[in-house]
């Protein structure tokens, strides 16, 4: 039993946090249900403790793995598509921060400090090995690239809170000029290769995330001020995206599951998070009733997730050994 438990440890997958981000887009999205429609606050605090319950056996799972078994740890850092799942980790941290800001202020800046120590660190990685790199090719691209940079725009919703408003405004451009340059290079692989591997077909989600983001971290830094032009820009390209996917669901039921899965869901609570924005700066109807029917979705989508993913963990089909890196179909 006790070798069964090692090995498990051994091979739980770095990508598990994208769950916890997940969850964390859900509780955000219930505080604002509860802010501008008088959804019960008892949902967010619910959610919110399951959500930090998540993070933290999920850290402590992951630290061991470090500790013991830091070889495969190595072997994710080294994989064209799990190194891009490793800011998952600060990027969690970085959405606890956001959750617990009005519940306890100092433990939030402290996850707040932290997530964005280690967030920037892993994008000054992973951007020096994408320009110094001797093993990257076009097929190897996917949207999972675009996590770094998600981190990056996640960074200016806590420095308005918890750090200098210029801190915000760095990050801010770092994502967004990054997410043009990976967006230019993802629709080229997109378009002109091979498809992307059946069960990385997920991943095409996150592209809903760095516009999705970028409007509520714009939004934050102006102090929330009114929804200019370029806000308008991020919004609705944010929400075509989401449309544009949601159009193929058919094609996306038909994946096989894996732990992919969960790039559905956090996507779809930034372009919640940012209905409900559109809503209350422009009191709208409209944006109420698209904001709830993407909650809607969402919570569905999420557990249905969690009971597959607690049927994978009881039939021991979660924690497998590393796979080999991905070839295009």
């Amino acid at each position: 039993m006790q070798n069964q438990n090692t090995s498990r440890i051994a091979n739980i997958p770095i990508n598990l946090f994208g769950a916890v981000m997940g969850f964390s887009g859900l509780t955000l999205g219930f505080q604002a249900a509860n802010h501008q429609i008088g959804i019960s606050i008892n949902v967010f605090y619910s959610l919110a403790l399951f959500t930090t319950t998540i993070f933290a056996i999920l850290t402590i799972a992951y630290f061991t793995k470090l500790l013991k078994n830091s070889s495969q740890v190595i072997a994710e850092f080294n994989h064209p598509v799990l190194l891009h799942f490793f800011p998952t980790f600060s990027i969690s941290l970085l959405l606890l921060s956001l959750i617990f800001r009005d519940i306890a202020f100092d433990l939030a800046q402290i996850m707040w400090v932290i997530g964005a120590v280690v967030q920037f660190g892993l994008l000054i990685y992973i951007l020096s090995n994408w320009i110094h790199h001797e093993k990257w090719q076009i097929t190897d691209m996917n949207p999972a690239w675009f996590i770094p940079v998600v981190g990056a725009i996640v960074i200016p919703l806590g420095a308005v809170h918890f750090a200098n408003v210029e801190l915000g405004w760095f990050f801010f451009s770092i994502g967004l000029v990054f997410w043009i340059i990976l967006s230019s290079i993802v629709m080229y692989r997109l378009f002109f290769h091979p498809p992307l591997l059946k069960l990385l077909e997920p991943t095409l989600f996150i592209l809903i995330a760095p516009p999705s983001l970028g409007f509520l971290s714009y939004m934050s830094l102006n102090g929330m001020a009114g929804v200019d032009e370029f806000a308008r820009i991020l919004y609705y390209t944010g929400l075509f995206l989401t449309l544009l996917l949601l159009s193929q669901i058919v094609r996306f039921i038909n994946v096989p599951f894996s732990i992919a899965w969960w790039a559905y869901t956090f996507p779809l609570g930034a372009i919640t998070l940012a209905t409900f924005v559109m809503y209350q700066q422009l009191g709208l109807a409209f944006y109420s009733y698209v904001a709830m029917f993407l909650l809607s979705i969402l919570s569905a989508l999420i557990f249905h997730l969690t009971l597959k993913t607690l049927t994978a963990i009881k039939n021991k089909k979660l924690c497998l050994p590393l796979p080999l890196p991905p070839k295009a179909d």
